[in-house]
């Protein structure tokens, strides 16, 4: 097992309580072990305690990234939170730590 720090890095942005999460493989090579392991179900189960709405996953396989949108995750958005970090920027953070199998597993669904 590794955390995805190790493949990939990550960005984020919001929009009221959604938060926005990409996913960008630091080598091309990488990509596949993310399409197959970082699922949109895996997301939310990995983040189940901050993310109470529906996890969309897009590919943007040019790119070698996947971005994730998360619906009420800012608890009500950045001018409604008291949450320290209303924004969800350390979201990427805790992304970043979800454990992957190195391969050879049957399947990323959860």
């Amino acid at each position: 097992m590794r955390t995805l720090r190790e493949l990939a890095h990550s960005r984020t942005g919001d929009k009221g309580d959604t938060s926005n999460i990409s996913l960008i493989a630091y080598d091309a090579a990488d990509y596949p072990l993310l399409l197959r392991w970082v699922t949109a179900a895996r997301v939310k189960a990995h983040l189940s305690e901050i993310v109470k709405g529906d996890v969309m996953r897009y590919e943007l396989p040019r790119l070698g990234a996947l971005n994730f949108v998360l619906e009420h995750a800012l608890s009500g958005g950045v001018t409604r939170s008291l949450a320290l970090d209303a924004h969800g920027k350390s979201l990427s953070s805790a992304l970043l730590s979800m454990a992957i199998p190195d391969g050879g597993e049957e399947t990323g669904d959860d």
